[in-house]
């Protein structure tokens, strides 16, 4: 559903875009991630329709947003940053504004209208004018202006932004539940609402697509695994570290071993990084074979933030060279 090739984009001698290409198939829900002028919002603009490229294309629905751009906008709901609203308007008369604006059928504009209301939660809110709502309201106002038209791509860059805890799950939720009907591609600065709602994470730092990825692979330590330890002895000996990480060392798989502290008397802690091979299994029977007794064997993952923070650093280091 969207195709970006070769995209470039200049202001004046600064280049905010620098031949970033990639495709989000049908159906797919997307994290769009990069620091602050990574070029995010540039992206999102050109998709929209409202920014031309200087090079390079931008395809929704195999339609060029810039030789093609009504045909392609009808298929595109865009909510901005800064949500520009008439806050002067009542929320009814605020949608029925943007359906015909985007010349939704007028047959069917009060269908649209009403799945739009029902859809965001905007019922008790109808009457009140926009300047009257809260933040996490002018939000759903947003959503419900973007999806009137009922879009295949919907764009959203920060939508959560300013919004309380509360709030930012009732905009997770309602993020979810469109992504399960059409592809969506989300831009924010808050790594777990990407966890939580996102199938696939883009990762984009100084105009350059950096990582491409499931969520999960994302946070599986750069490729290599890595194993929490906790082992006590069975017959209640004195166990001693070194003679403990040998042991693991020479489990097939392992590539290295730690000692770290342990929260509980008379045992001993161990991170364990292991390579393609799962050693858990071999780790068991070793354990054994040496009378221990694992009292605690799980797996572990970086965060996100560490893997974003890896990813856009390096790219930062290399500019500076």
């Amino acid at each position: 559903m969207i195709r970006i090739e070769g995209l470039v984009k200049r202001y004046g001698t600064a280049e905010a875009l620098k031949g970033l290409s990639f495709d989000v198939p049908k159906g797919q829900v997307v994290g769009f991630l990069g620091p602050n002028g990574a070029g995010k919002s540039t992206t999102m603009r050109i998709l929209a329709g409202s920014l031309t490229p200087t090079a390079g294309r931008a395809l929704v629905g195999g339609l060029d947003v810039a030789t093609e751009s009504v045909a392609a906008r009808r298929l595109i709901g865009y909510l901005p940053e800064n949500n520009p609203l008439y806050e002067d308007l009542m929320v009814l008369d605020s949608l029925r504004f943007v359906a015909e604006a985007r010349q939704v059928d007028k047959r069917r504009r009060r269908d649209r209208i009403a799945a739009a209301v029902e859809r965001c939660g905007l019922t008790q809110v109808l009457g009140k004018d926009i300047s009257q709502l809260s933040k996490g309201y002018r939000q759903r106002v947003g959503l419900a202006q973007a999806i009137v038209h009922d879009p295949s791509v919907l764009i959203l860059d920060e939508p959560t932004t300013g919004l309380d805890p509360n709030q930012i799950v009732e905009i997770r939720e309602l993020i979810r539940e469109l992504g399960r009907e059409k592809t969506v591609i989300l831009s924010t600065h808050i790594l777990s609402e990407v966890q939580s709602t996102c199938s696939r994470v883009l990762i984009i730092a100084d105009g350059r697509l950096v990582a491409d990825d499931s969520p999960e692979r994302l946070t599986a330590s750069g490729g290599e695994g890595t194993l929490h330890a906790v082992v006590a002895s069975r017959d209640g000996q004195r166990l001693d570290a070194g003679t403990v990480t040998s042991a693991f060392k020479a489990v097939p798989g392992v590539t290295g071993v730690e000692s770290v502290a342990s929260d509980e008397a008379d045992t001993l802690g161990f991170v364990l990084r292991f390579g393609a091979e799962d050693p858990r299994r071999a780790l068991f029977d070793c354990a054994v074979k040496q009378g221990l007794v694992l009292l605690e064997l799980r797996r572990t993952q970086v965060s996100l933030e560490d893997t974003f923070r890896k990813l856009t650093g390096q790219s930062a280091q290399r500019k500076v060279a």
